[in-house]
């Protein structure tokens, strides 16, 4: 016998050897009484009875309701944000950190496709500003309907009931997803409105309302208020705070059987924004660049996972 067949016989027998053994271990392991139950103290029952809800939650008994996980959705399986009036202020801190420190990341090579898409737009239509606004002046009679409803105060309280309203209903209909989703909605737009503001009072442009007839459209940057929360037009506040406040409705309730809601909400976040044109009250750089940061950094920051 050679050393191959030495070496295989051996194994075989190894092999053989050790599966009898399992067999007989489980054999005996088999024929062994059952483990006596440990005894469970009088305390423990009473305490089981005096909060049944302690039982009810423990994941791993049969009989306990499915519970959903903090941070993830139960319905897509997605990680997602939850906010509470405690966590407010430092996640407002937090995403304002993050927005701040965005050149870092970008200067490394994070996001260039998205960035290049919004400044590509914005740069696109800064030179055509001058000549789609003239026709917006010369047109302004046949917007005055549509004007008239979405108005700038009637706007902006439309803007202010959608998280009222969600957070109002939450609380009547003890939802806590609801509830969630209002305070988020506050936190996008506070996110969004601190970089708006920046950003208006450094261009400090000029509305359209601001040139004068048959005045130039093209020399407007730089020549606005010095206050970023009068006279200065770029970007669109208002496109900003509905594209964040949108945003946050329509990604919460994606996928979860109510696909009218993602659609009412991008909705009206355009018609409000396309208005802002209309009324000769921005520019259409302005409202793309308000809308872009209003959609970004309530998708990006905000519902960003904890």
């Amino acid at each position: 016998m050679n050393a191959l067949e030495k070496c295989l016989t051996i194994s075989i027998c190894i092999v053989s050897l050790g599966r009898a053994t399992n067999q007989a271990y489980a054999q005996s392991a088999a024929d062994l009484p059952d483990a006596p139950a440990p005894p469970v103290a009088t305390a423990d029952i009473a305490h089981v009875t005096a909060k049944p809800e302690i039982f009810e939650l423990r994941p791993d008994l049969d009989n306990s309701p499915q519970m959903e996980r903090p941070g993830v959705d139960t319905t897509t399986g997605v990680p997602q944000r939850e906010a509470t009036w405690r966590s407010m202020p430092g996640d407002f801190l937090h995403d304002q950190k993050d927005l701040w420190t965005f050149p870092i990341r970008l200067f490394k090579g994070h996001y260039l496709v998205p960035t290049a898409i919004v400044v590509g737009g914005t740069v696109g239509l800064i030179y055509a500003d001058p000549h789609v606004m003239p026709y917006f002046r010369t047109h302004a009679k046949n917007w005055d309907k549509p004007n008239d409803v979405f108005d700038p105060m009637i706007t902006t309280g439309e803007v202010i009931a959608l998280p009222a309203g969600l957070l109002t209903a939450g609380y009547i209909r003890h939802d806590t997803r609801e509830v969630n989703t209002a305070l988020l909605a506050v936190e996008a737009y506070g996110d969004s409105v601190i970089i708006d503001l920046a950003m208006k009072a450094v261009t400090r442009r000029q509305r359209p309302t601001d040139v004068p007839p048959g005045g130039n459209f093209e020399d407007t940057f730089f020549n606005g208020g010095k206050s970023p929360l009068h006279g200065s037009s770029f970007p669109s506040g208002h496109s900003t705070a509905v594209w964040s406040v949108a945003t946050i409705v329509a990604e919460r309730y994606r996928h979860r059987g109510k696909p009218w809601i993602p659609i009412l909400s991008y909705t009206l976040a355009t018609a409000i924004s396309f208005s802002r044109i209309t009324e000769s009250a921005h520019f259409p750089s302005d409202v793309w660049l308000g809308a872009s940061l209003g959609y970004t950094i309530a998708k990006y920051q905000t519902l960003r996972p904890r």
